[in-house]
């Protein structure tokens, strides 16, 4: 980052995607055969649970996903408020899904949450060198629970 002090960008916190009126039918149709077998084991916990579930999911897929300023400087990548000291990571990947880019911070703690920042194509250059700078890249890979999400459109 010995070009600029810091780089800041705007982006959505998630990719939205569309959900026809089949996608809500699909989610009501698995909703219903689950409480069906809750019910008929005569789980109630396990049928609370899908309830909860469902009403989770719809109010997620109707929520539009919020802007999120980024900014990476010396200290490390703020989001919002929050700031993620880069000590805290021993690498990043890009991830590229669909038309979106995204950065993955690797954490060094072995059970420590990454940290996934999407970002505009015409900012991506910048903002890889910037973290490039400062750590190592790795390749990254969607991980099955990032695959079960897209393929659900969630």
């Amino acid at each position: 980052m010995a070009k600029q002090s810091s780089i800041s960008w705007q982006a959505e916190e998630y990719i939205s995607r569309e959900h026809n009126i089949g996608w809500y039918f699909g989610l009501f149709g698995v909703g219903i055969a689950l409480s069906a077998l809750a019910i008929w084991i005569q789980s109630w916990t396990f049928l609370a649970l899908i309830i909860v579930s469902i009403i989770a999911i719809l109010i997620s897929a109707s929520r539009p996903p919020r802007k999120i300023q980024y900014t990476l400087d010396k200290d490390g990548l703020k989001e919002g408020d929050k700031l993620h000291a880069f000590e805290d990571f021993k690498a990043f990947g890009i991830l590229k899904e669909d038309s979106h880019f995204s950065a993955v911070l690797i954490p060094k703690k072995r059970f420590g949450l990454s940290v996934k920042i999407y970002f505009p194509g015409d900012s991506g250059e910048a903002i890889v060198d910037a973290l490039g700078a400062r750590l190592p890249m790795e390749e990254v890979k969607l991980d099955f629970l990032d695959k079960i999400v897209n393929f659900l459109r969630i």
